[in-house]
């Protein structure tokens, strides 16, 4: 990231290397937080979506690309090693996820990109009923990768 800011001429940010649940900044001191596939791997996301809002302006916001699921997940893939290291056997539910994120105060809260993660071919299919992996093959149920908006709001509880 740094490189790439020298290289694109960037003078106004800055790259800190933290735990996300403890973040080391000030209040209010940050314009924009941008993840990519780490949240889903943070222990206590509500602690960390509740840092994201204090280190953020009034105004500010993020683009966060995460791993959720839609519908049950099987426990043989969940406990699944292939799925643990493709981060979905840790995913949360969408809408949990989501509750999660409304819940710390952001506004404007949405979805602008989802995609459908196929399954790794060692994550357990083997054992799985033919009724569950017709479950995770729908279009519905299974893992997607997200990417989701918000903001601090300008006035604080509005």
């Amino acid at each position: 990231a740094r490189t790439n800011a020298v290289k694109l001429g960037f003078q106004n940010v800055e790259f800190q290397e933290a735990d996300i649940e403890d973040l080391p900044l000030a209040d209010n001191s940050i314009d924009k937080v941008i993840s990519n596939c780490v949240l889903n791997l943070v222990p206590d996301k509500i602690k960390a979506y509740a840092q994201i809002f204090r280190v953020l302006r009034p105004g500010g916001g993020f683009c966060i690309s995460d791993i959720v699921t839609v519908g049950e997940l099987p426990d043989t893939l969940r406990n699944s090693i292939e799925a643990y290291t493709g981060c979905i056997a840790g995913a949360m539910q969408q809408d949990e996820y989501l509750h999660t994120i409304s819940s710390s105060g952001f506004d404007a809260v949405k979805i602008v990109r989802s995609r459908q993660i196929p399954l790794p071919e060692n994550s357990g299919k083997s054992q799985m009923t033919k009724h569950q992996l017709a479950m995770l093959r729908s279009e519905k149920n299974g893992a997607y990768s997200i990417t989701v908006t918000g903001r601090k709001p300008e006035v604080p509880g509005k």
